[in-house]
């Protein structure tokens, strides 16, 4: 047998009756190997050689088992063959397999992502960005001012749009600084502008833009958004939720080719951050031609699950939503890679000042401790999220809610007491998402109804955003409850993990970190570390087992055992034992998805990958800190 320092393309290609760097292309986008049976008895004595063997590992097998695991075997039908220590997998190894030397690291399943959007992060590629910066109104405009050079400059006057992404709308200095159209009206352009904000839910329009969507003092706000106004009534420029599609519509949209590419990209820089299965919270027809295209060109590398967007207003007719996800599954069931049955529904925005949409049980506060009449917003009731879930449950679906506020969480946990009622499933694995703010009374009603917990807890950190944009504004007793992992955990709710990227950026190690320590790489200091802190074990399990729990795909993936597939991941590091602060740095050797390599950092692609994983994971977390622009008021920017 052959043993080397990463795998090469020889022996799994070969292993795989396949030669030339071509054929390794076309591997890339297959479908990931269906589930098999545990291993006949035979196969486990060692009858047939295995494609590889991953050995003088720490393997994190996930299943609970205290024994020792030193190596993996994986078969050539992409699925493992056998666990154990050194000696008894060296029985798996002929002369054609390869044997990976993990040199005493980590050997995990991959990384199960349980909200994220990958194909908008390939969309903003194409964009410049800011970045999450904080600047001055100065510092903006300067900034501005050099993207309308690098987009066109006069030759894009005057009707050649100016998409920004990443903007921070909490970002303006000083702190409290509203954004208004005049402040972009003054760029020395024609041009129609609109800074889209990194938070998903606020869109920022200079005045021409405003005009070419026809948004004046008389536009009504839309179901589920908010156009806002100034005190003479008229539109500030400033878009919320899913009142930003007033402008997007207007928006010229990006070539196919252009999108492929970049969507292409950024699903290697996910491989090489060690994701193997995403679950896409915000998808609709756009998002599935992307990914059909995609699986076409063979540039599909991990496991999709979809989750189907209904608007606000298709939440009071569950049978028509019903037929129109049956319609999109039954339009694109063939396009390898996909795997249907969740659909995603916003309960609510978001809870930071000036946004402020999240739903809360009680008032937002005004800064100096007094209610305001504000309790956010909540896009559609309990009793219309209830009959829809009913419905959908029923059918077989799944749903997952954004709920931010505590008032959006009881709304989708009312909304799945009743479809449980209704239906008397008792494993519908229905979801709530995010769960910045919980209130106490709730948190055993997750272990009651089945119903997943799907945090970000990459967002649990003392920052700007969950102090000086919200400690005031919904006070202590409120605040200690943020992002409650831990209470959650202890009530028996079942975790899983998501990035919500872009939203954020992709820093997969750092969020699994701040899950244990709740401070992260870039944090200001601990938030409610004593109270709400996991330990590693529970960390890396939500992030794999919880995650193929929540996706149904428990018996495909997420644990390494003999019978599941080969979704598995290579670190530089024990992450089990190394400081909890080295998390954040983990490095990712080798991603394998039903057995196939789909990240190898010791080939040129992989470098390159691994490369930019490693700038994303180096810069601090987007709008967050104020060393994102100390640097110079370029940086977000790159000039």
């Amino acid at each position: 047998m052959t043993s080397s320092s990463h795998l090469s393309r020889r022996g799994l290609l070969a292993a795989a009756g396949i030669t030339g760097v071509a054929g390794a292309a076309g591997l890339l986008g297959a479908a990931p190997a269906a589930a098999a049976p545990a291993p006949s008895a035979a196969s486990a004595t060692g009858r047939g050689s295995a494609a590889l063997v991953v050995h003088n590992a720490a393997v994190f097998t996930g299943t609970g088992g205290r024994a020792a695991v030193q190596a993996v075997a994986v078969g050539r039908d992409g699925t493992i063959l056998a666990t154990g220590t050194n000696a008894a997998l060296r029985r798996y190894a002929g002369r054609d397999t390869e044997v990976v030397d993990a040199r005493g690291n980590t050997v995990m399943s991959g990384i199960h992502d349980g909200h994220v959007h990958p194909l908008g992060a390939g969309e903003r590629s194409l964009s410049p960005s800011l970045e999450g910066a904080e600047t001055t109104l100065a510092e903006l405009q300067e900034i501005l001012t050099g993207f309308l050079a690098d987009t066109g400059g006069a030759g894009a006057e005057p009707d050649g749009w100016l998409v920004v992404e990443d903007w921070n709308p909490v970002g303006l200095l000083p702190t409290g600084t509203n954004p208004h159209h005049t402040m972009l009206d003054a760029l020395p352009t024609r041009r129609p502008i609109a800074l889209v904000g990194g938070d998903g839910h606020n869109l920022w329009a200079n005045q021409r833009a405003l005009d070419i969507a026809g948004i004046t003092a008389a536009t009504p706000d839309p179901v589920g958004g908010r156009v806002v106004k100034g005190a003479d009534g008229r539109p500030t420029g400033v878009l919320k939720d899913d009142a930003q599609g007033l402008v997007r519509r207007h928006i010229p949209e990006p070539t196919r080719a252009d999108l492929v590419a970049a969507c292409a990209k950024v699903l290697e820089l996910a491989a090489a951050s060690g994701v193997t299965t995403m679950m896409d919270a915000l998808v609709g027809r756009h998002e599935l031609e992307l990914y059909q295209a995609l699986s076409a060109a063979g540039k599909l590398p991990q496991r999709i699950v979809p989750a189907i967007r209904l608007e606000a207003e298709q939440t009071k007719d569950p049978a028509g939503s019903l037929a129109y996800a049956r319609g999109l599954r039954r339009e694109f069931a063939g396009v390898r890679g996909l795997r249907f049955g969740m659909v995603k529904v916003f309960l609510d925005g978001v809870i930071e000042y000036p946004a402020q949409t999240a739903a809360l049980l009680e008032p937002y506060l005004d800064g100096q401790g007094r209610p305001t009449g504000n309790r956010g917003e909540l896009y559609t009731s309990a009793a219309d999220y209830g009959r829809l879930s009913a419905a959908f449950n029923k059918a077989g679906w799944q749903m997952h809610a954004h709920g931010l506020g505590d008032r959006a969480v009881r709304t989708a946990l009312d909304g799945y007491a009743y479809a449980k009622r209704v239906t008397g499933l008792r494993d519908a694995r229905n979801a709530v998402a995010h769960l910045q703010l919980v209130d106490p009374a709730d948190l055993r009603r997750f272990a009651q109804l089945g119903v997943t917990a799907c945090m970000q807890l990459q967002w649990a950190a003392k920052d700007t955003w969950t102090m000086e944009a919200l400690l005031p504004y919904i006070g202590p007793g409120r605040h200690r409850w943020m992002y409650p992992a831990r209470s959650l955990e202890k009530a028996g709710a079942r975790l899983s993990g998501g990035s919500d990227w872009p939203v954020d950026a992709l820093q997969v190690w750092n969020q699994l970190r701040t899950a244990i320590d709740r401070q992260g790489a870039f944090g200001a200091g601990p938030l409610y570390r004593e109270l709400e802190g996991l330990g590693r074990e529970a960390v890396l399990r939500m992030h794999t087992s919880g995650t193929a729990w929540q996706l149904r795909q428990e018996e495909l993936t997420g644990t390494v055992e003999p019978g599941r597939a080969a979704d598995l991941v290579v670190l530089d590091r024990d992450v089990m034992r190394c400081p909890v602060a080295d998390i954040s740095g983990t490095g990712v050797r080798m991603t394998l998805v039903g057995g196939r390599v789909v990240h190898d950092a010791d080939s040129a692609s992989g470098r390159a990958a691994s490369a930019r994983v490693a700038g994303a994971a180096s810069g601090p977390r987007p709008a967050s800190y104020a060393a994102v622009h100390a640097g110079g008021r370029h940086h977000a920017c790159k000039h």
